[in-house]
């Protein structure tokens, strides 16, 4: 059997360890047990630095309990031999950037895998010595880094993919964390440390959701329906950027009370940009294409959470009619899970997800519908007991990465195997009949 090409895991937003190196010895502001959100929000005059200065805050490790099986069964049994094994290294990322400069540093990351993995004596004069390449395994927002990296530069240098849970069109989980501080995404409690920060991190706009159903609003508002037109948000999400103006721009003139109305034009300044800026990279992978990327279907293993109770839909609404500004709904009625409904429609059934992404939010352009593969929280094994208690913490969504049946799929993927032993299994989406699914592996049972 041809041997495997090197494999990149590339996890979620707030996964990966922030350390900052200014101190001595350097000081972790982020990590599974430590949430510094006061020394890792960023700076309203540059954010691409933090706002308590100085500092040199860089990405570490990722955190071990969402990803250590995933990379280590990997590595195990991609390896056909022990002596030769298949090397899988995670990418740990400043996971508050834009995504678009952690593409940058991804095609580096790409470079550097090859380049080690030519050290590897194996690896000699095999079909990766004549044209190296690389598989990516992404989770979560890692999905929009990759899908993003191969618009820009094609799959000149991947094989094939593999996406766990991505929000290719935004999760309302990300104006949740914005509005209240708590929501599925990173932790569910409530801070309103947690809340302020997230409204000045770039990578969470880009998590918005962008789908045609689930904003509500009522016509005689006027309001839009696009959550990156500035003119839906509730103000005190701006007013949050402007105070963050005052409080830390190095312009002293930010900080009297005589230029409220600079400060305030400053804030609504950045709060644009933001919005501006993850639209725009929206757009990009709307507009993605797998064949310009160089890539077939059959190389996307598409896979996403559904039969958990999830937010798929929001209410915008004024106060009163005039001028009076929107504000968020956010209720528990909007958390709905309509998988298993047998009296609901194809459109209705959509209405679920995996805890953190609606399944429409989970649907990405560039694929055929009926090439998706859906798995439910019920494919834990029955052993995985750790992993069953740890959704009452991570949800079904950030545990997602942990099920064996997952990393059997996964390794079948990237190895072009059969499943002779029929372990590995899933649904189609909602209105794809059984004869008319087409995933990219062949005899998955459902």
């Amino acid at each position: 059997m041809p041997i495997v090409n090197p494999t990149i895991v590339v996890p979620g937003v707030t996964t990966s360890y922030l350390r900052d190196l200014y101190p001595l010895p350097p000081d972790t502001i982020w990590s599974l047990t430590r949430k510094d959100f006061t020394r890792a929000r960023l700076h309203p005059d540059d954010l691409r630095y933090e706002a308590q200065q100085p500092a040199l805050v860089r990405p570490d490790q990722v955190i071990e309990l969402a990803y250590s099986e995933l990379v280590e069964e990997l590595r195990h049994n991609l390896s056909d031999h022990a002596d030769q094994q298949v090397p899988v290294f995670p990418f740990s990322y400043d996971w508050r950037r834009p995504l678009s400069g952690l593409e940058d540093e991804f095609d580096q990351f790409i470079d550097e895998v090859i380049d080690r993995t030519r050290l590897l004596s194996h690896y000699h004069g095999t079909k990766f010595d004549r044209r190296p390449q690389v598989n990516l395994v992404a989770h979560s927002m890692g999905g929009l880094i990759v899908a993003g990296y191969l618009e820009r530069f094609g799959a000149g240098k991947v094989d094939r993919v593999a996406s766990l849970a991505t929000p290719y069109r935004g999760s309302f989980e990300a104006i949740a964390k914005m509005a209240t501080g708590t929501a599925n995404i990173g932790g569910e409690r409530p801070s309103s440390r947690e809340r302020e920060a997230s409204r000045l991190t770039p990578s969470l706009y880009h998590l918005l959701p962008s789908f045609e159903t689930g904003v509500i609003t009522d016509p005689a508002d006027a309001l839009p329906t696009s959550t990156f037109d500035e003119r839906l948000w509730q103000p005190s999400i701006i007013d949050t950027v402007v105070e963050y103006v005052r409080m830390h721009s190095a312009d002293p003139a930010m900080k009297s009370d005589d230029n409220a109305e600079l400060r305030r034009a400053r804030g609504h300044e950045i709060f644009r940009a933001l919005l501006k800026d993850a639209e725009t990279h929206r757009k990009r992978l709307e507009r993605f294409s797998l064949k310009d990327a160089g890539l077939a279907q059959k190389d996307w293993l598409c896979v996403i959470g559904v039969d958990a109770e999830t937010r798929v839909r929001m209410s915008v609404v004024r106060e009163s009619r005039g001028d009076k500004p929107p504000a968020f709904k956010l209720t528990s009625e909007d958390r709905l899970n309509r998988w298993e409904d047998d009296e609901a429609t194809e459109v209705e059934r959509r209405q679920t997800g995996d805890g953190t992404v609606h399944f429409e939010g989970a649907i990405p352009s560039f694929l055929p519908y009926e090439s998706l593969i859906c798995v439910r929280p019920d494919d834990f094994g029955y052993w995985e007991i750790k992993d069953r208690a740890a959704m009452q913490f991570g949800g079904f969504h950030g545990v997602l990465p942990t099920m064996n049946m997952l990393h059997r799929m996964i390794v079948r993927h990237l190895k072009r195997a059969t499943d002779p032993r029929n372990n590995t299994w899933g649904a189609q989406p909602p209105g794809v009949s059984r004869k008319d699914w087409r995933p990219p592996l062949t005899g998955l049972k459902t």
